[in-house]
């Protein structure tokens, strides 16, 4: 059998790090290219035509959604995101599986068990283009939850529980029912699709669900000190202290 050409398009390093490693460890499968942003990606999978593009939902410059409209080819697509959210849509447009991150080798060879069954894809039909339209409508809704990872357990946790997330390194910590719990997605990815009436951007590294807030009080800078109900004190930005205090009625 010969092995199918593959595409990674992921913006996050470790992720395509997962997925390169995930490939060249899986005999019918041959990586031709990588892409860390939505435009280079549409530019180089129209110019290598693969069979299999691992093509995750956000990335920048161009989300996947925006890239698969524009395709000029027809790979066999398997999205990667981290939100469940997606799912749905992923479906819709005839994605051959979905892959919500972190995922599991086992759960990355079914995929490709899935991709290796089937023929070669087909071009879209007429219909597609409308409704890809209505799916990227709907995907660019704000989040409701997220999958999180819990002493070998995987669940979903409602934004109505987050207290707080804080950037860590290629992670962002979100903090949540007493415990805090790692993620790897960005903070500005995460902030872009949340409710900017229910969570600040208190800093560059730091989101707070104003819920979970109990006081706030100026220092000698004139910055905020926020104290959170757990007892955790953040401080301020100069700039989101402004906003808040514009906030305050």
């Amino acid at each position: 059998m010969d092995s199918k050409t593959v595409f990674i398009a992921e913006d996050e390093p470790l992720a395509r790090e997962v997925l390169r490693d995930a490939i060249y460890g899986h005999a019918g499968l041959r990586l031709v290219g990588e892409a860390a942003d939505g435009a280079a990606a549409l530019a180089q999978i129209n110019a290598l035509r693969p069979d299999v593009v691992f093509l995750d939902i956000q990335m920048p410059e161009m989300t996947g959604l925006e890239v698969l409209k524009r395709l000029s080819c027809t790979p066999h697509i398997v999205f990667t995101t981290a939100y469940d959210q997606y799912a749905v849509t992923a479906f819709e447009l005839h994605a051959v599986d979905y892959l919500l991150k972190p995922f599991t080798r086992a759960r990355f060879d079914a995929a490709v068990a899935r991709v290796l069954d089937l023929a070669p894809a087909q071009p879209a039909p007429d219909a597609m283009g409308e409704a890809l339209a209505q799916a990227v409508q709907r995907a660019a809704g704000r989040l409701e939850r997220i999958l999180v990872r819990d002493r070998g357990r995987i669940f979903p946790l409602s934004l109505n529980e987050i207290e707080y997330m804080k950037a860590d390194s290629k992670y962002t910590a979100i903090a949540a029912r007493g415990q805090t719990f790692l993620v790897r997605i960005g903070i500005s990815e995460l902030e872009a699709q949340l409710d900017p009436a229910r969570f600040i951007r208190i800093h560059r590294s730091a989101l707070v669900n104003l819920d979970f807030v109990d006081s706030m009080k100026a220092d000698e800078q004139s910055q905020l000190l926020i104290q959170m109900r757990d007892g955790t004190s953040l401080t301020a930005s100069r700039e989101a202290s402004k906003v808040l205090r514009e906030m305050a009625i």
